[in-house]
């Protein structure tokens, strides 16, 4: 995959530094929930509001190739999300920022932000997380089930399927006692065969 010159410039200008010596947290609602992949010192489901996860990322990397694309989650606008919060110590925010960005930013499909958080018992924080960029090449938009379904059906990357991809979240959101979503009716499209 051949990055621009232009796509590095936007990927370095994405690049997030934590506040030195201070925890740093981070929003996770995909593939971070199940396979973080990074030392943390806690974690405990958080509620987004105003963004929802949706297969709406082109993947030609991780869960597709540019001959057969998959789709990979983004944050898009409106709704709300449930997801897991990170809180990784200080000695460790550093490098799991730069873990974050080498993962996360291949390309600058996403836009890392600072988002406000609810936690079960009601209290507000932050943390950053990856939000999807509706400018950039590889926003797939508004798809519906069936296409998706069609999509993720067939496609794998250099991380595995798109089916393991999905499959994963989904059996990660009922350990989380959220069921019935759509991406549970995508799953089950895509076992179908339909």
């Amino acid at each position: 995959m051949s990055v621009t010159e232009a796509e590095k410039a936007l990927i370095e200008s994405r690049r997030h530094k934590p506040e030195p010596g201070k925890d740093f947290y981070v929003f996770a609602y995909g593939s971070l929930m199940w396979r973080p992949d990074f030392p943390f010192v806690a974690v405990t489901p958080a509620t987004l509001y105003g963004y929802h996860r949706a297969f709406c990322i082109t993947s030609t990397h991780y869960r597709g190739t540019t001959e057969r694309p998959g789709l990979v989650l983004g944050l898009d606008r409106g709704g709300r999300c449930i997801g897991r919060l990170y809180r990784i110590g200080p000695s460790d925010a550093a490098e799991v920022a730069e873990y974050l960005h080498q993962r996360e930013l291949i390309t600058g499909c996403y836009v890392p932000k600072h988002v406000s958080l609810r936690l079960q018992d009601g209290a507000r924080t932050e943390g950053l997380t990856y939000v999807a960029d509706r400018a950039h090449y590889q926003y797939a938009g508004k798809l519906d089930e069936r296409a998706v379904a069609a999509i993720v059906r067939h496609a794998t990357g250099v991380m595995g399927s798109n089916r393991d991809y999905l499959r994963n979240t989904v059996q990660h959101l009922e350990e989380m006692g959220i069921g019935d979503t759509s991406l549970h009716r995508i799953l089950r499209l895509v076992e179908q065969g339909e």
